[in-house]
C-alpha cells in the first residue's frame, strides 16, 4: 500500500487536514477492511477499480467515484474490487461548511455524490479534471482552484462552534462542553443545534472521535504500552472505559485492533 499525504495551500490550512493520496495493486489480497471513524469529512475521487461500501454483513453498494463523506460515529467495512487509485480531501470539522450551503448534518454516515452539492455541471467538469491529471500535483491545483473559489465567508462558522471544536483538537478531545461555554449552559442547547448544522456530530461526540483519535495513534506507535497507561494518557476514567469507547468507534477491542487483517488500511492512516 503507498499512502501519501499532502500539505495545503497556506489560505486553507485552517480549513483543510491534508490531501492525500492511496495506492494499492490489484494483485495485493485486500478482502474487507474496517474504517474507523476520524472525526473529518473527506471529499475523495476513486480513480482506480470501483469500492464495495458495505450496509449489512452481505450487502453492499458501489461508493460514488467523486463524493463526500461525511461525518461518521461508528465502523464500517469496504472492499475494493480491484486496483485501488484515491485522491482525496481531509477536512477539519468545521473545514467543509465553508464550501457548501446544506446542512452538515445532512452528509452524516454516508457518501454523497459531489453532483448533489455542488452545480452539476461544476462538478462534473472537477471530476474529469482530476481524473485526466497526470499527477497529484496537478489535482492538488484544480482541487484548490476550485475550493479557494467558492470558499465562503468564514463568519459563516459560528464563533462559538470553532472556538469549541479548536478547544476539542487543542485538548485531544477532553475539554469538557461546560468549560468553553464558561458555565453559561444556556448557550448549550444553540451550540448542539449549530454543530448538527455546521459540524454534522454533537460537541461530546466529536470529542469523543478525537480522544479515541489519541489512544488510537498511542496504540499504532507504542503497541508494547500498556492499557492502562494509554487509558490515562488519554484521560480516561479507567481502562475498562477505554476499551468501551474503542470497541464502540473500532468495533474490536484494543489488543484485537492490532493483528485484525481489516483494520489493515485504518492502521496505515492513523500511523
Amino acid at each position: 500500500m503507498n499512502y501519501q499525504t499532502f500539505e495545503p495551500h497556506p489560505d486553507l490550512q485552517s480549513l483543510i487536514n491534508c490531501y492525500w493520496t492511496l495506492e494499492v495493486p490489484a494483485e495485493t489480497d485486500k478482502g474487507k477492511q474496517r474504517i474507523v471513524p476520524d472525526g473529518c469529512i473527506e471529499m475523495a475521487f476513486i480513480l482506480g477499480d470501483d469500492i464495495k461500501r458495505y450496509t449489512s454483513q452481505e450487502e453492499f453498494i458501489l461508493q460514488p467515484r467523486a463524493m463526500v463523506l461525511g461525518q461518521t460515529m461508528e465502523p464500517f467495512y469496504i472492499e475494493p474490487t480491484g486496483y485501488v487509485n484515491t485522491f482525496a480531501v481531509s477536512f477539519y470539522p468545521y473545514g467543509f461548511a465553508n464550501f457548501v450551503t446544506v446542512p452538515i448534518k445532512n452528509l452524516a454516515n454516508k457518501e454523497t455524490p459531489i453532483a448533489s452539492l455542488f452545480e452539476e455541471k461544476i462538478a462534473r467538469e472537477l471530476e474529469q479534471k482530476i481524473i485526466r491529471a497526470t499527477n497529484v500535483g496537478q489535482r492538488i491545483q484544480i482541487m484548490e482552484s476550485f475550493l479557494l473559489e467558492r470558499l465562503n465567508d468564514r463568519s459563516t462558522i459560528d464563533h462559538i462552534v470553532r472556538t469549541t471544536v479548536d478547544a476539542l483538537l487543542s485538548t485531544k478531545g477532553n475539554a469538557p462542553i461546560n468549560t468553553i461555554l464558561k458555565e453559561d449552559l444556556s448557550k448549550r442547547r444553540q451550540l448542539e443545534r449549530k454543530f448538527a448544522k455546521q459540524i454534522g456530530v454533537s460537541p461530546k461526540q466529536l470529542g469523543k472521535v478525537i480522544r479515541l483519535q489519541t489512544a488510537l495513534k498511542m496504540l499504532l506507535n507504542k503497541g508494547s504500552e500498556s492499557l492502562t497507561n494509554i487509558a490515562y494518557e488519554s484521560e480516561y476514567y479507567d481502562q475498562a472505559h477505554f476499551i468501551r469507547d474503542f470497541k464502540e468507534f473500532t468495533g474490536t477491542t484494543p489488543t484485537a485492533f492490532l493483528d485484525n487483517e481489516t483494520m489493515a488500511l485504518s492502521s496505515l492512516f492513523y500511523k
